[in-house]
């Protein structure tokens, strides 16, 4: 009776250690990843919702010979009404794999999301020219606020090369 009253403490020591599973960052990068499937559908539809950016959005700048390290949330709008009224945008790797994110400090997990893909941009014809494709790989990395706003966003791709072959007389 004594080794059965033993392994019963035993028993419910055990269960009452048992430490919760913080969840936390996994469901916030599941509610963001629905985010960022929002955000690339709407750029390359030219109707993307800045509604689910943060006030204090930023866009780090990562071309050689940027000017400034970031541009804010209006200087992004203005930017893709350019872009837009320039170039046509089609994800070829749609739905591209989201990865979760780690806070660069801590290296766990914080519910930001990344992605990898390819993306084709065409330049339409004109009266003057024929119309020019040209596609190239992306690597996208969004942070979140605390209210599920994208707050700090980075593209990295060779853009400047894209252009250049898009823009050439060639």
């Amino acid at each position: 009776m004594r080794i059965l009253f033993f392994y019963l403490c035993f028993a419910l020591i055990l269960v009452g250690c048992k430490t919760e599973v913080d969840n936390s960052a996994n469901e916030a990068f599941e509610a963001n990843s629905k985010t960022v499937l929002a955000n690339l559908e709407g750029f390359q539809n030219e109707n993307l919702d800045y509604s689910m950016y943060a006030k204090e959005f930023s866009l780090l700048e990562t071309a050689f010979g940027a000017e400034k390290d970031s541009i804010t949330l209006d200087e992004m709008i203005a930017n893709d009404k350019q872009m837009w009224e320039t170039f046509d945008f089609k994800m070829l790797t749609y739905p591209p794999v989201l990865l979760p994110g780690v806070n660069a400090d801590t290296k766990m997990p914080d519910g930001s999301v990344r992605h990898y893909s390819v993306w084709e941009v065409t330049m339409p014809e004109t009266d003057s020219t024929e119309a020019k494709t040209g596609a190239f790989k992306l690597y996208e990395s969004f942070d979140f606020d605390a209210d599920g706003k994208i707050l700090t966003q980075q593209v990295y791709g060779d853009f400047t090369g894209l252009m250049m072959y898009l823009t050439s007389n060639n």
